[in-house]
């Protein structure tokens, strides 16, 4: 990809992020990972891409040693336990055991919240 493609990418993952709804779509890893490499023109796009998967693989860890991640003016996430229940079919009515398991919780900061919104920034 050519440097204008990186800047057009980059600007599009931009645009994306403040997108109203009727028009949004989905940011990519690989557009992430260009902003990245496009924000840091000193690295190389394989030490771009070695910084972005270590920060996914920190985070990946901690969650899954139950530990929260806070990410300040962006949001937390938690993992979750939630017990063996009996559920029931919506539309047949029939019970089902839903088994115990784990789950991922994300929590907005209030930050993002209003940016969301379009309100002035909060600070945390």
């Amino acid at each position: 990809m050519d440097q204008y493609n990186s800047a057009k990418s980059v600007a599009s993952t931009k645009a994306a992020v403040s997108a109203p709804a009727e028009e949004s779509r989905t940011v990519t890893r690989v557009e992430l990972l260009d902003a990245v490499y496009n924000a840091c023109p000193t690295l190389s796009r394989a030490q771009a891409r070695e910084i972005f998967e270590m920060t996914l693989d920190e985070i990946v860890g901690a969650l899954v040693r139950d530990d929260p991640v806070k990410l300040r003016a962006f949001g937390a996430f938690a993992v979750r336990s939630k017990r063996e229940r009996v559920g029931r079919n919506p539309r047949t009515g029939v019970e089902a055991k839903i088994t115990a398991r784990r789950v991922l919780t994300f929590k907005a900061s209030p930050t993002l919240i209003a940016k969301i919104n379009g309100d002035a920034a909060v600070e945390e």
